[in-house]
Order: structure tokens, then sequence, then C-alpha cells
């Protein structure tokens, strides 16, 4: 168990991030015309515009507020508030915007299954891709519920400390999480197995996201107008 904790926690996430970075390096050489959102609105509109903008919305706060959450050390932060404040307010904002997130995904992903026209020229990676975004989706906002079962943040604490040991490569990052409850590991886990896979699939568009993204104009698709008819010459 020892060696199998080390491996997911300690290993994986180099091996993830690095197929991440280098990945979409290569990627974007060799195959930039790839590198889009495959938005589907040409092909149906309905549902996309309230979908999109929940899902995007949500996920945009959602992964702001862990970076900032685990990668700001201690020290900083309590000079504004405590653990158990920090955790608090992750719990609001994430519950909150886990679940806008959520219906948003839910509305994507009625629309690439039970849309006849999305789901002929839809593909095998993008039903995956967003079966692995829902199973994210749901462990962390199930780990939110279990959160309320220790509500002094030493859990939050050693979840930070876990991911502030890896970026500054230092080891004993696995033991930090190795008696944590399950959820949080196989949300670490499976965030990690979306970084490892965001190079060959359409997740590769978030290096693209301009800082306007919230506000840009949506494309402009309009219905197909009737052929003129000519009447018969004088």
């Amino acid at each position: 168990m020892n060696f199998v904790n080390e491996l997911l926690f300690q290993i994986y996430p180099y091996v993830a991030l690095s197929v991440f970075f280098i990945g979409s390096l290569v990627r974007f050489d060799h195959s930039m015309y790839t590198w889009r959102s495959g938005s589907s609105q040409l092909l149906s509109s309905k549902g996309m515009r309230l979908g999109s903008n929940m899902f995007h919305v949500g996920i945009l706060v959602v992964l702001g507020g862990h970076i900032v959450g685990l990668l700001t050390p201690h020290e900083v932060y309590s000079v504004f508030i405590s653990t158990e404040q920090k955790q608090l307010l992750a719990m609001v904002v994430g519950g909150t915007f886990g679940v806008i997130c959520l219906i948003g995904m839910v509305i994507l992903m009625w629309r690439h299954l039970f849309n006849p026209r999305i789901r002929a020229t839809d593909n095998w990676r993008n039903v995956l891709l967003l079966a692995l975004l829902m199973a994210q989706l749901l462990l962390g906002l199930y780990s939110v519920v279990v959160s309320t079962h220790h509500m002094d943040g030493s859990v939050m604490a050693a979840l930070a400390e876990w991911a502030q040991r890896l970026i500054t490569f230092r080891p004993g990052a696995a033991d930090l999480v190795a008696n944590v409850h399950w959820v949080y590991k196989a949300h670490i886990v499976l965030g990690m197995t979306l970084f490892l896979v965001a190079p060959f699939t359409r997740l590769v568009h978030i290096w693209s996201i301009p800082l306007s993204y919230l506000w840009r104009p949506y494309q402009v698709v309009r219905r197909r107008q009737p052929p003129l008819r000519y009447g018969p010459r004088a």
C-alpha cells in the first residue's frame, strides 16, 4: 500500500503534468489546426448558451479556487483568515460554483447524447471526456459533504502542503495524503488523469482562453435562407 500511495501521489502527478505540458507543446507544433474547442453550436444552438456559460463560469471559479487554495502558503493567508475560515470559504464557494458547473455539464452532456445532429458527428473521445469531467465534478461536490465532518481545516492544510511539496520538488508529499478520506484521493488521481489526457482531447483549448473569454461575442449562426425564385422573363 505504501508503494501504491507513493506511485499515485508522488510520482503520477509529475508524469501527468509532464505529459500535459510537453504533449500540449508537441500538439501545437505538429497539429496546430486541431487546437480548438470543437464547438457544436453550428449543428444545434439549443441549450448551448446556457449550458456553456454555466459550465465555463463554474469550472473557471473552481479551478481558480483550487490553485489559490492549494498553492497559497499558510503564512500568507493566516494573516487574514484562519485555517477553519479558509475551509468554510472553500466549501461555500466551491460548492456553489461546483453546482453551477454541474448543471451546465448536464445540459452539455444531454446535447451530446440525445441531440441527433450532434451525436451523429460526435466521437467516443468527446463522450469519454465529458464522463470524466462529470465524475470529477461529482467527486468534488461529495468532498464538500465529507468536509463537514472535520471543520478544523486539518485535511485542507494537509492537501495544500501536499501540493506545495510537489511543485517545490520536496519529498514526503505522498505521506501527507496517505490517511485522508478516499474521496480526496480519487479526486486527486482523476484530476491528474485529466491533465494527462488533455493534450489529446479538446481540453487543450484551455491554453487559448483570453482574459476577455467571459464577455467575448458568440459566433453568429444564421438560419439558412430559402433560395431565390425568379419568374419567367417577359
